[in-house]
């Protein structure tokens, strides 16, 4: 991997990931000479759906103001979910395959499985962040998906993309979703794998923690849990203790999700990459470094600056005014030990 790898650009620092145009364009890459012959019209037309959805142009719905979970983490889950599709469909024999419509509904479901988090103008207009939605924003992506994959032509898909979507959240209890074609789980487990992986090996993955999901995580009410009136519980007190927090996370949850739960799917990339993958390589970078930042106490290595990538004017301020109004009401109020760890993905 390229030492000069850029803050928007994916783990080979060849993909702007912050350009839905580029991500397209690898997308189409990759597919064109796994499934030849395909149409890419309707993947073409999600594309520029999504773009609009997230810069606040799709019709009834504000845009992205998460800064954390912004356009370019989905687009860089989704180039990954590319990746995996393809080094799956020329590791497995043919009747294995998931053939051209499957993959096409799996990076459907991929662009738009944080859709959740976009505040539709009329429905949420109660609500001031999409980070609001972040205990069930997966459910809000899936309904999202059943009202969107019948305008592209996609209604049989509807069913399978509404629940695969969930292998990206926490909502359900992975085990127990049933689909009638094991082919199907397989893009669960594909599209649960990108998402961890593209944002943990993301190049300022250990800064977005500390200086944006922190602030999700306290607008969406799970840095302090409101636990019964008047007694809240602390899980995060700041976004270093989140940092803090994180390798033990890191060994404890995300480890067994990508190896048990989605069946060690990660080492399809191995199959573009020579046997090499960039993904675990560039996760077990950012999580080395921030035990050196940890041993040494040593907040000043972790100096990166990541743009934004979101859909709505001042949204970086809106939420630092959220957290501090919230965070401000908390003072003088019964605080209980720390409770058990969550970090939504």
């Amino acid at each position: 991997m390229s030492q000069d790898r850029r803050n928007d650009y994916d783990v080979t620092n060849t993909v702007q990931v912050s350009s839905p145009t580029s991500v397209r364009n690898a997308v189409h890459e990759l597919f064109s000479e796994t499934f030849p012959g395909m149409s890419y019209d309707k993947l073409w037309l999600a594309f520029y759906d999504f773009e609009r959805l997230f810069t606040g142009r799709y019709p009834g719905y504000a845009g992205c103001d998460t800064t954390y979970h912004d356009m370019q983490h989905t687009l860089d889950m989704t180039l990954a979910v590319a990746r995996l599709i393809v080094s799956y469909e020329r590791s497995v024999e043919p009747p294995d395959r998931l053939g051209a419509s499957r993959a096409q509904m799996a990076i459907v479901t991929a662009l738009f499985h944080d859709a959740g988090y976009i505040r539709h103008e009329v429905r949420d207009k109660d609500f001031s962040n999409g980070a609001e939605f972040t205990l069930y924003h997966v459910s809000r992506s899936a309904d999202f998906l059943r009202r969107y994959l019948p305008e592209l032509g996609m209604s049989r898909h509807v069913g399978v993309s509404s629940m695969i979507v969930h292998f990206t959240g926490y909502e359900l209890d992975l085990d127990n979703i049933e689909l009638d074609d094991p082919r199907d789980i397989i893009c669960g487990h594909l599209i649960g794998t990108a998402d961890l992986i593209a944002q943990m090996a993301d190049r300022c993955y250990l800064e977005k923690c500390r200086d944006r999901l922190y602030k999700e995580f306290v607008v969406g009410g799970i840095a302090i849990e409101n636990a019964k009136p008047g007694e809240y519980m602390v899980r995060y007190k700041s976004g270093t203790d989140l940092l803090k927090k994180t390798p033990s996370f890191y060994q404890q949850v995300t480890r067994d999700r990508l190896n048990t739960k989605f069946n060690r799917a990660y080492r399809y990339a191995e199959v573009l990459y020579g046997g090499e993958n960039p993904y675990i390589d560039a996760i077990r970078n950012n999580i080395t470094h921030l035990v050196r930042v940890l041993e040494k106490s040593d907040w000043s290595l972790l100096r990166r600056e990541p743009a934004y990538f979101l859909g709505i004017a001042n949204a970086v301020q809106d939420i630092e005014k959220l957290v501090a109004t919230q965070l401000a009401s908390l003072t003088g109020i019964g605080i209980k030990n720390e409770g058990p760890l969550l970090m939504p993905s």
